[in-house]
């Protein structure tokens, strides 16, 4: 920060060595002839101040050592404007107190900078500086000058800021004015709108006298009904309890009568029993004549053991091969219809083998479907009959694996096809379950009388062998 004012004395001589007197001795005697006497003022303008450091931070850096105090020798490395912007208060103290280095400067700008010691007249910041470095006595009153005009330039400029600051306001309270102005209008608005609210209020007020009138009129007569109600409710209860009174001792009666009735139905329990028990043993007897009669008729007509050609094995259009299958709905109940003897599952290989692991090749399909089936049929004893579409296949497999029958169709004959023949040929009364998620299939085998299971509860059945 630059102080403004300094106080004014004579200049220090810079310190000698130990062989004689300082290199600023021969420089003190050069003062006095080409500096004037006349003393610095007590208070020096910002301007004056400003222009001072400038003309001596330029000289700073063209003077010989010997000619720069020893405070200003750091500040004279740096550059021009950077010395008077960081170094100007010691620079300006240097010019101020130090002759020797203020009379360096001058000779140095008188020889270099001549205009800058003989400034117009229209710049008097530059002829208060010319003047102080000189040591003109008349440096004083262009300092005044100076001085005065600086305090013009700030009176003006506090001036320009209150008339700124004054518009503001003005404006500001025009703002307010139309505010309030729009306030007033709204609560005349306002006013209006509650003394007519006031008037519709006072309006339904009275309208609700009235029907708080007629209110009390109909609650009076209400009462009353209730009051004769009442009475009429009292009269019924009275009834009621002579006949809940009746009713108790025709219960009573009736009782009476239910237990007779448990005692005979007992003893007639007791004689149903006794003769059903004669009727198992008569019927006992009958089944075992008959099963007697059924071996000897069998034995008489030299019958085989059943273990012939079955229906599905002569169905036309297909013949026999190897596959895989997968698909399921309900696992419980398809454990219990396979539980039921003499049960016919057919499976649509390739509708079951795409919905459990179609990401195998259709031979793997085939294989993995055909050994999972092969488990069921060795626990539940079923005959199961797989049925894949032949298209595609370049070898039909002519031997299939064991307890599980596997077909393909002939070429230009569906799957779906043969699986509808093989549920017609199976003769009326047997249990036959198809195993596909294909609803045209489904539906016309459940027209057979067959049952039907999705690929997807079979699929979870055979992962459970």
């Amino acid at each position: 920060m630059t102080p403004s004012s300094e106080p004014v004395g004579p200049a220090a001589p810079e310190p000698s060595t130990a062989d004689g007197p300082g290199v600023d001795a021969p420089v003190e005697s050069t003062v006095e002839e080409s500096a004037g006497c006349a003393p610095w003022p007590d208070a020096v303008p910002d301007p004056v101040r400003a222009r001072l450091a400038e003309l001596g931070a330029e000289a700073l850096g063209a003077l010989p050592a010997v000619d720069v105090p020893h405070p200003l020798r750091p500040v004279a490395r740096f550059a021009p404007a950077k010395r008077a912007r960081v170094g100007g208060p010691t620079i300006v103290a240097a010019l101020r107190d130090n002759t020797a280095f203020r009379t360096a400067v001058l000779e140095w700008l008188r020889e270099h900078r001549g205009p800058a010691l003989d400034p117009p007249a229209e710049d008097p910041v530059g002829v208060a500086a010319a003047g102080l470095l000189r040591g003109d006595p008349g440096a004083a009153g262009h300092l005044e000058l100076v001085a005065k005009r600086a305090d013009d330039a700030a009176a003006r400029a506090e001036r320009d800021a209150a008339l700124v600051k004054l518009a503001k306001v003005e404006a500001e309270l025009a703002a307010v004015r139309a505010r309030l102005a729009e306030a007033d209008g709204a609560a005349d608005r306002a006013r209006a709108e509650g003394e007519a609210e006031l008037e519709r209020l006072r309006k339904r007020l009275r309208e609700q006298g009235v029907r708080l009138r007629e209110a009390k009129d109909a609650a009076a007569t209400a009462r009353a009904a209730a009051e004769r109600a009442g009475a009429e409710v009292d009269a019924r209860v009275a009834a009621l309890t002579e006949q809940l009174a009746r009713e108790r001792e025709r219960v009573e009666v009736e009782r009476a009568r239910a237990a007779k009735a448990v005692a005979d139905a007992d003893a007639a329990r007791q004689s149903a029993r006794e003769a059903r028990q004669a009727d198992e043993v008569r019927l006992a007897l009958l089944v075992n004549q008959i099963g007697g009669a059924v071996e000897g008729l069998r034995r008489e007509l030299v019958l085989g053991d059943g273990r012939g050609p079955r229906p599905a094995d002569l169905v036309a259009g297909a013949s026999t091969g190897g596959g895989a299958g997968r698909r399921v709905d309900d696992p419980k109940q398809l454990d219990r219809l396979l539980a039921m003897p003499g049960v016919h599952l057919v499976v649509d290989g390739y509708n079951v083998t795409k919905t459990g692991y179609s990401d195998l090749s259709l031979a793997d399909q085939r294989d993995r479907l055909t050994r999972q089936l092969a488990a069921l049929a060795a626990r539940t004893s079923a005959e199961i009959t797989l049925v894949f579409d032949g298209a595609g296949v370049v070898a039909v497999p002519v031997a299939g694996p064991r307890l599980v029958r596997v077909m393909f169709s002939d070429p230009g004959v569906l799957a779906d096809d043969v699986i509808r023949a093989l549920v017609a040929g199976e003769p009326v009364g047997r249990l036959v379950v198809v195993a596909t998620s294909d609803k045209a299939v489904a539906d016309a085998v459940r027209g057979r009388g067959a049952h039907t299971v999705p690929s997807a509860v079979l699929l979870t059945r055979l992962g459970r062998v």
